[in-house]
């Protein structure tokens, strides 16, 4: 079978690895077992997220078997590294929520059949019952403090104080790679590489007290050239749950990226083939506008769907003056309320259909739901009135 590492590192994922020699032997000769972990600490994956699902399915594509494990146990300490603040304790009603949420959405994106087909789990589920006192005898032994005190993982917080509970999470993360071994064979953990020591020390533990090898491998962080975190805007985090980032909102987030990052992102979040990105991104001047099409299509159809990208690109070109085939309406009116659009733009007949269908969710502005009668339409703004009328205002 073709070596997953080399499609890895040809797309730009690869930072750190150990017994990479031995890794990429392995990698090319049978099928492994591999887990990433994902906090549940919101009810949607995000754009950081999806990445990892992306190298989940490269793995998968090579024959690999995904483990994805839900950190429902983890997530009532929280995990300490980049954060200064200790997070926010959630119940387990919360965190059990989250956990399906994440389910529904990873099936969209890693297959759960066949001899490789995925599993989830939730490391709630060995964790929530340890014996402390036995933890620390059979775990804790294997961990040196002055080791984890060099962690890079744990700087920021030394400065600001670091509480032994969130101390622990290292140890956690290591002992479910020492589970996820023991019960599947898991013998790789992959995931950002702001988590190298907790995965690190996983591996090491394995070794240590297996007595058998185990890999780890991060990946580079999604970051613009400036060093800043993708995914975010003014709003908060682009979320792949339509109903916390629409559609046409998640289009407009990547065709708006700066020049400089599109051949990232194709590389990184896309399938696209290398050959034919080096094409797209191959002129640094307005052509680089047609890549970011390209880009904003391709991620959009991955997490909504074709229908939905489509509609998004079409929305976004009639609204930024590139054509599409949204109709427009000239709109003449002092009080441009939703209601007034409505009626002017002859998109509804009358004040009471156009009150009627506000009330009942059926109208959107820019693909997001209108809650109040009195919302105000601005120039160019695309009205929709329910999922197949869509209008570019024209306000005069």
């Amino acid at each position: 079978m073709a070596n997953v590492m080399d499609t890895l590192r040809g797309r730009g994922f690869v930072k750190q690895t150990v017994y990479e020699d031995d890794l990429y032997k392995l990698l090319g000769s049978e099928s492994v077992a591999f887990y990433i972990g994902f906090d549940p600490t919101a009810d949607s994956l995000h754009v950081g997220h999806f990445m990892q699902l992306i190298a989940m399915k490269h793995m998968q594509d090579a024959g690999h078997r995904p483990i994805i494990l839900i950190g429902g146990g983890t997530a009532a300490i929280g995990d300490p590294s980049g954060k200064t603040d200790m997070r926010k304790m959630m119940t387990r009603e919360t965190i059990d929520y989250h956990v399906e949420c994440f389910k529904k959405q990873m099936s969209k994106f890693i297959s759960f059949e066949g001899d490789n087909g995925a599993i989830i789990v939730n490391n709630a589920d060995w964790l929530l019952g340890l014996n402390y006192l036995e933890f620390i005898r059979d775990i804790g032994v294997h961990f040196s403090v002055n080791e984890m005190l060099r962690a890079k993982c744990f700087e920021t917080r030394l400065e600001r104080g670091l509480s032994f509970l969130e101390f622990n999470y290292m140890l956690m993360q290591g002992y479910d790679f020492l589970y996820l071994f023991k019960k599947y064979g898991c013998a790789l953990e992959l995931g950002g590489d702001d988590q190298w020591s907790n995965i690190l020390a996983g591996a090491n533990l394995i070794r240590v007290k297996e007595k058998k090898p185990a890999y780890a491998m991060t990946f580079t962080l999604l970051t613009t050239s400036e060093g800043k975190k993708m995914g975010k805007t003014e709003k908060g985090a682009v979320w792949l749950d339509e109903t916390k980032t629409s559609p046409y909102e998640f289009y407009q987030y990547w065709r708006n990226v700066a020049d400089d990052d599109v051949e990232k992102c194709l590389k990184l979040l896309t399938f696209i083939p290398l050959e034919r990105i080096e094409e797209l991104v191959k002129y640094r001047d307005e052509r680089m506008n047609a890549a970011k099409e390209v880009l904003a299509f391709e991620l959009t159809k991955l997490v909504h769907g074709e229908a939905k990208a489509a509609e998004a690109q079409s929305m976004a070109k009639a609204a930024f003056g590139g054509g599409g085939n949204l109709p427009e309406k000239d709109v003449n009116i002092d009080n441009p309320t939703i209601i007034n659009v409505l009626v002017s733009a002859g998109i509804c007949a009358s004040n009471g259909e156009a009150r009627r269908l506000v009330q009942q969710g059926g109208i959107s502005i820019n693909d997001e739901k209108v809650t109040s009668f009195d919302a105000l339409v601005s120039d160019g703004d695309i009205v929709h009135k329910g999922k197949k009328i869509h209008v570019k205002i024209n306000l005069k």
